[in-house]
C-alpha cells in the first residue's frame, strides 16, 4: 500500500521539528521543506539562521529537506500590503495573509505539483473533517490556541493540511523533542514580524515610507506635542507618546486630513465601541444564516466576546459587541467562534 507522502514546513523551531518526528515515528513518507520568503541585510534577520536549524532536524530524522525561494511572492503578497495599508493609516495583519496567502498557497501548490498528498506544520490547532466539510477547531490550551492566524484558510487548504501536534500541550511537544534529542530541542520561540525579524514596526516602516512630522492632540483638541510617524501608530497604543509627565495615555483615534493622532487616558469612551463592521468576508466551513449569535476576538490574545453579526452589504457585515471593546483597529482581523470552531472572519472597517 502506498504511503501518504507529506511536506512538512520546517520553521526552525522546535514545534515543526516534533511534526516531522512524530510523521517519521508514524510510518508516513516524510520529507522537509524550508521557505526563504524575506531575506534583511540586518543582523536581526532570522531567516539564515532558521534555515540552518531546520537543515540540521532533517538531518538529524535522516529526511529529505528542499528550500523553496518564495521572496518575490512574499514581497508582492505581505510586505507590500503592509506598507500599503500604514499609508492608509490602516494596521494590518501580515502574519495571518502570510498563512493564506504563502504558506498554505504557494509552499501548498509546490507540494502537490512534486507529488506530496499534504503539507503539515507546528500550528496548535485541529482539523477534523465530517462528511467532506473540514472544520478548524481551537487548540486544547486557549491561552496558545494559533487558531487565529488561520482564519482566512480555505477548504482546499485545510483538505491537504495537517496539525499533527494539535492535541498536545506545550511542555508536552518540548519533552517529546528532547526525548527524540532532536537538535532544537531548547531553542526559544521565535518573535518578531513573520519573516522579517527582531525589528520594530516601526523601523521597517521607516526602509520606505517617508517621516510627515505632525500634532499630538488630547480629546479636546489641545496640542500636547508632536509626532514623526502617524500611520506607525496603533489605536490602543501606549508605547511610544512622548508628551511628557502625567498619566499614561493611549491612541484613541488618527486624523488622516489633519496628520494628527489623538491620545487619552485607558477611561476616555473614545477608546471604546459597541460596534465594528468588516469586510472581505470569509467563511470557514458552512456559510450561517444572518443576523446570527456567536463569539468573537479582535485580537489574537483577547478572549471571546459574546457578539452579534448582521448583514451590511455584499461580503460586508456588521457585528455588535455585548460588551464595549477597547480599541478596535482598522485593517485588524476579526474573527468569529461557534464554541471550539473557528467559522469566519473578517477585515476590520
Amino acid at each position: 500500500m502506498k504511503k501518504t507522502k507529506i511536506l512538512v514546513w520546517l520553521s526552525g523551531g522546535v514545534d515543526s521539528a516534533v511534526v516531522a518526528y512524530l510523521l517519521r515515528e508514524a510510518g508516513y513518507d516524510v520529507s522537509c521543506g524550508f521557505m526563504i520568503n524575506y531575506i534583511s541585510d540586518t543582523e536581526d534577520c532570522p531567516t539564515l539562521v532558521d534555515i540552518e536549524e531546520a537543515r540540521k532536524v532533517a538531518e538529524y530524522l535522516w529526511l529529505p529537506f528542499h528550500t523553496f525561494d518564495f521572496r518575490e511572492e512574499y514581497e508582492k503578497r505581505i510586505v507590500n500590503y503592509i506598507y500599503e495599508g500604514y499609508q492608509k493609516w490602516l494596521t494590518p495583519n501580515p502574519d495571518i495573509l502570510c498563512n493564506n496567502l504563502v504558506k498554505f498557497d504557494c509552499f501548498l501548490k509546490e507540494a502537490l505539483e512534486y507529488g506530496f498528498d499534504k503539507i503539515a506544520t507546528g500550528h496548535y490547532a485541529r482539523i477534523e473533517e465530517n462528511d467532506g466539510i473540514y472544520h478548524l477547531l481551537k487548540w486544547v490550551d486557549p491561552n496558545k490556541d494559533q487558531t487565529y492566524f488561520l482564519s482566512r484558510l480555505n477548504q482546499f487548504q485545510l483538505s491537504h493540511a495537517l496539525f499533527p501536534i494539535g492535541h498536545l500541550e506545550k511542555p508536552e511537544v518540548r519533552e517529546i523533542a528532547r526525548r527524540a534529542g532532536l537538535p532544537n530541542a531548547a531553542r526559544k520561540d521565535s518573535q518578531g514580524l513573520c519573516f522579517i525579524g527582531k525589528v520594530s514596526m516601526k523601523e521597517f516602516l521607516e526602509k520606505r515610507l517617508p517621516k510627515k512630522p505632525g500634532n499630538i492632540l488630547d480629546i479636546h483638541g489641545n496640542i500636547l506635542g508632536t509626532h514623526e510617524w502617524a500611520f506607525s501608530y496603533t489605536i490602543g497604543q501606549r508605547k511610544g507618546i512622548q508628551v511628557g509627565w502625567g498619566p499614561a495615555l493611549f491612541v484613541i483615534a488618527k486624523d488622516i486630513m489633519k496628520n494628527t493622532i489623538i491620545v487619552g487616558t485607558e477611561a476616555e469612551l473614545e477608546l471604546y465601541s459597541s460596534e465594528l463592521t468588516a469586510i472581505d468576508w470569509h467563511w470557514v466551513a458552512e456559510t450561517r444564516v444572518f443576523p446570527f449569535s456567536a463569539r468573537a476576538k479582535i485580537r489574537y490574545r483577547q478572549d471571546n466576546q459574546d457578539i452579534e453579526c448582521v448583514q451590511d452589504g455584499e461580503n460586508r457585515v456588521r457585528v455588535r459587541f455585548i460588551s464595549p471593546q477597547r480599541a478596535i483597529t482598522s485593517g485588524q482581523m476579526i474573527v468569529i467562534y461557534d464554541g471550539d470552531e473557528l467559522i469566519a472572519s473578517g477585515i476590520i472597517e
